[in-house]
């Protein structure tokens, strides 16, 4: 081979490795521009998933102008992400729902506006949401949702009630989750966990072999009568509160605590023999649905009076029960509310976080519950 040729073969080795190197750098520069622009994504929140779905939709100015967005995020790393509801999605406050997006897309298809799929995505988890879609567009969305803790579930037991009483909204709403449109005893819910703020009455109920934890004895310094038993959290509770009442020269005693559901089974067949069924349907609790079963109610009396509402014990204990834990179980007012007649005697046991609330906002345990509990 003569010099020429080989100089010819060398130039032509030379192009290739240039053209080479030239392909090379493009791609090494594709892929920083890649890496810079999927992190300047990821700093605003956005999984390294959504961000290749954005850059390759060529949606980067539009997302970095929306900024962080969870909701938009999601999208971008569904299979359901649909380009013609992206402004909708940036709109769409996030809840971290399983089929979020593609329930968002099915309540914009049905015809919801932005504002509506925000207060039916806040009444509910992923299932009530997928089972309200069923129903098509309803009315009074705003009406029933707009109280928060309004539930997507009961929307038509919310129309119905409504209907039937002519109920305002927010009672609508307050006396279906309490099930007060169904009858009393009739399809209650078991309660199985011990807790201080449980709710027990007339549609939630415990079973006999319920106990309430750390049963204790009541010193007779506190009780009227040997036996009595109660939670320790309690009886700590009112013994703090009948110390704080004897500074003042006022003596406080528990007259009832603690009963099984043997013992309710035995109160209610006494009243059932000396006034008769209908008194018992009325006043008496049934066998599980009675607060005593929990062990955090006490029947509260005057060492001093025999007739408590007119001691001096109880205007006391009515301005100063919240501060030990206590609440008055049944106010004449809300009788409606808690299904019992009043009783001004029985104080019940929830912690003082609990009955400051329940004492400053003037509502009963089943308000709480449904406020702040019922999830």
């Amino acid at each position: 081979m003569n010099k020429k040729e080989k100089l010819k073969l060398k130039n032509k080795y030379i192009k290739i490795f240039k053209i080479i190197g030239i392909v090379f750098c493009i791609l090494f520069g594709m892929f920083i521009f890649y890496v810079r622009e999927i992190n300047i994504l990821g700093k605003l929140g956005y999984s390294k998933e959504a961000s290749k779905k954005i850059l390759f939709s060529f949606n980067k100015e539009y997302v970095l102008a929306v900024g962080k967005n969870k909701t938009l995020n999601r999208a971008y790393e569904s299979n359901n992400f649909k380009e013609k509801y992206l402004d909708n999605y940036t709109k769409i406050k996030f809840v971290n729902h399983k089929d979020l997006i593609s329930n968002i897309n099915k309540l914009l298809e049905i015809g919801y506006s932005n504002n509506d799929i925000n207060i039916i995505l806040a009444h509910g988890d992923n299932a009530s949401v997928k089972r309200f879609l069923k129903k098509g567009k309803i009315k009074y969305l705003e009406e029933f949702f707009s109280i928060p803790y309004a539930k997507l579930d009961n929307y038509d037991r919310y129309v119905a009630y409504s209907d039937e009483t002519g109920e305002d909204e927010e009672t609508t709403v307050l006396f279906v989750n309490l099930e007060i449109d169904k009858e009393d005893y009739k399809d209650a819910q078991l309660v199985k966990d011990y807790s201080t703020d449980m709710l027990i009455n007339k549609h939630r109920y415990l079973d006999k072999k319920f106990v309430p934890e750390n049963l204790s004895k009541i010193s007779s310094k506190y009780a009227s009568s040997k036996g009595m038993e109660a939670s320790r959290v309690a009886i700590n509770a009112f013994i703090e509160m009948s110390e704080a009442a004897l500074k003042e020269d006022m003596e406080l005693v528990i007259n009832s605590s603690y009963r099984s559901y043997e013992d309710q089974e035995e109160i209610v067949k006494t009243y059932r023999d000396l006034y008769g069924q209908s008194y018992v349907d009325k006043y008496v609790a049934k066998p599980g649905f009675s607060e005593h079963q929990t062990g955090l109610s006490f029947d509260i009396g005057s060492r001093k009076s025999n007739v408590f509402k007119e001691s001096k014990e109880y205007e006391w204990i009515i301005d100063n029960a919240y501060k030990y834990g206590f609440i008055l179980r049944f106010p004449k007012k809300y009788e409606n509310i808690t299904g019992f007649r009043n009783e001004p005697w029985h104080y019940r046991y929830v912690g003082k976080k609990i009955a400051k609330i329940i004492y400053d906002e003037d509502i009963t345990l089943e308000e709480y519950y449904v406020r702040y509990l019922d999830k």
